[in-house]
């Protein structure tokens, strides 16, 4: 997939999906970050409080995400994300790339990189630290 422009043609811009999964009603942090990615120029769908894996998968899918964004504050990180990226595995959509943050301990982190999440941010990290990295990423 490639980003920016080719021979003075511009191509899409990359396509973010923000969820929002489970029960926690938390959302201040996600909309902050959507309309981080949004103002550096990226398509941002938010798909709202207490989304399912399956919900956001669909979405993803549906809007030809590059990346999904998960926001959890519940402390099930581990079985949100661990789904969100089985689900994409079983819909033949493992190229959407998988990020996140909230509250997340440190000792998860690399937990969750083996099954498939790219980057986690913690609480404080600052949005330009996640739109650079979004850019970044998508650099090549």
């Amino acid at each position: 997939m490639t980003h920016g422009t080719t021979a003075g043609t511009p191509t899409r811009r990359i396509r973010i999906v923000v969820g929002k999964p489970g029960l926690d009603g938390h959302d201040r942090g996600a909309k902050i970050v959507a309309r981080a990615l949004r103002d550096a120029g990226h398509e941002v769908v938010y798909t709202g409080l207490h989304q399912t894996p399956e919900q956001i998968v669909e979405t993803a899918i549906q809007e030809d995400a590059d990346l999904i964004g998960l926001s959890v504050l519940s402390g099930a990180h581990m079985t949100l994300f661990k789904r969100l990226v089985e689900l994409l595995a079983e819909r033949d959509a493992s190229d959407i790339v998988v990020f996140g943050g909230g509250i997340i301990p440190d000792e998860d982190i690399p937990l969750l990189e083996e099954i498939g999440v790219a980057k986690v941010f913690t609480p404080g990290a600052p949005t330009t630290e996640i739109t650079g990295w979004v850019a970044a990423h998508f650099a090549e």
